[in-house]
């Protein structure tokens, strides 16, 4: 049994890192004998989909095969026998980064076919779950409707592999010191209180996500 951690932040130790942490965590607990592994992606050097097309070619060899040789290449064929995979990013422009975008490029493009209705080619119907952290409240994401932005990835994930589970982090704490940078629109003392009794509990539903995740 497999499970991998995407971590779709330039960050490796803040708080998308630590929910995706906390969630292997819960894999384990509920599975002792799983293997987990959090990838860090902004780690890789690699680029989003080069339209080269390899992977519509008639032959079988290249179907559901990404053909760039980058260091991408190696997660996706991880990816493509895992039981289970769990996808964080923080929320830039009310959407994914633009790495974990690529990444969803590279991974969904090459098991679709041009074919009436658009089917896929895929075999393993893996697990899927995504946890997003943002900076914004609840009521500030409902209002900015984010999730027309999100949604069509989570969209996909259901349509190749399955319905993803998903957490939000709201309101997390951005900078290690609030005096070092302007941002007059944030009270430090009041996101840090927020993070002081909200982050833990969030923590706790990111562990039982991975707990109930298989």
């Amino acid at each position: 049994m497999k499970v991998y951690a995407i971590n779709g932040s330039p960050r490796r130790n803040k708080n998308t890192a630590t929910l995706l942490d906390k969630a292997l965590e819960g894999v384990k607990a509920a599975h002792p004998e799983a293997e987990t592994e959090r990838i860090d992606i902004y780690t890789l050097n690699y680029t989003g989909c080069k339209s080269c097309f390899a992977c519509k070619r008639k032959d079988e060899i290249s179907l559901r095969k990404c053909a760039i040789k980058d260091d991408l290449q190696p997660v996706l064929e991880k990816l493509a026998t895992a039981d289970a995979v769990i996808f964080g990013s923080p929320i830039y422009y009310s959407s994914i980064t633009g790495q974990l975008h690529s990444f969803y490029e590279r991974l969904f493009f090459p098991y679709m076919l041009y074919k009436e209705g658009y089917p896929n080619l895929v075999e393993n119907k893996m697990k899927t779950a995504c946890i997003y952290t943002m900076n914004d409240t609840e009521e500030n994401m409902i209002a900015g409707n984010y999730q027309q932005y999100v949604g069509l990835y989570e969209m996909n994930l259901e349509r190749y592999f399955s319905k993803p589970e998903v957490l939000h982090s709201f309101n997390t704490y951005q900078f290690d010191d609030y005096s070092k940078y302007i941002c007059e629109t944030f009270d430090e003392e009041e996101k840090r209180a927020y993070r002081d009794q909200q982050f833990p509990i969030d923590c706790e539903k990111a562990f039982e996500l991975g707990k109930q995740l298989l």
